[in-house]
């Protein structure tokens, strides 16, 4: 009998996995995207930071990192999401960013944001940014910049540049 798949709030002892499933999943190349760029110097984890694991592995991830954008706190950064090879066409990446928008919301978040494509995102409630609104660090194309609001109409009150917060309580694990 398989062990079941298990959805959690990551903890500071998964951090050398998840980065070992995030070098599989992204390669070299994950440290240019924007998460990591507005991540950086701030820590791994976030309260809302979720693992997917069968018995012991790790088998995939959701990234969060709570960031004011122009100084308005009540915003959260989604990703990346990172699936083993192995694991995907099973829904874990749609589990995850479920369970993580939802983390969010009872966290008291106001809005979700992400850098990704519609066509994928929009299912769960995520809508495009008007270009120039939201401003991330390093080059991101405005066009990919997605938000879920958690509140209706939050939105309008995030202006400017995407800034990482550190943990925004005391991290229970």
């Amino acid at each position: 009998m398989s062990p079941s798949l298990v959805i959690r709030k990551a903890r500071p002892d998964d951090i050398a996995e998840i980065s070992k499933l995030h070098a599989r999943v992204f390669g070299p190349g994950r440290f240019a995207r924007s998460a990591y760029r507005v991540r950086e110097g701030k820590g791994h984890l976030s309260r809302f930071c979720l693992v997917a694991s069968i018995g012991n592995e790790i088998v995939a991830s959701i990234r969060t990192t709570e960031i004011t954008i122009g100084g308005a706190k009540g915003a959260v950064l989604l990703g990346p999401v990172a699936v083993d090879a192995d694991h995907r066409s099973f829904g874990l990446g749609s589990k995850l960013i479920t369970a993580g928008v939802e983390a969010a919301r009872s966290g008291g978040a106001k809005v979700v944001v992400l850098v990704g494509d519609h066509p994928y995102y929009g299912r769960f409630g995520f809508a495009a940014v008007p270009p120039g609104q939201i401003v991330f660090p390093g080059p991101v194309n405005p066009f990919r910049i997605l938000a879920h609001e958690l509140e209706p109409g939050a939105l309008a009150s995030y202006r400017g540049l995407v800034i990482a917060e550190p943990p925004g309580e005391k991290l229970d694990y």
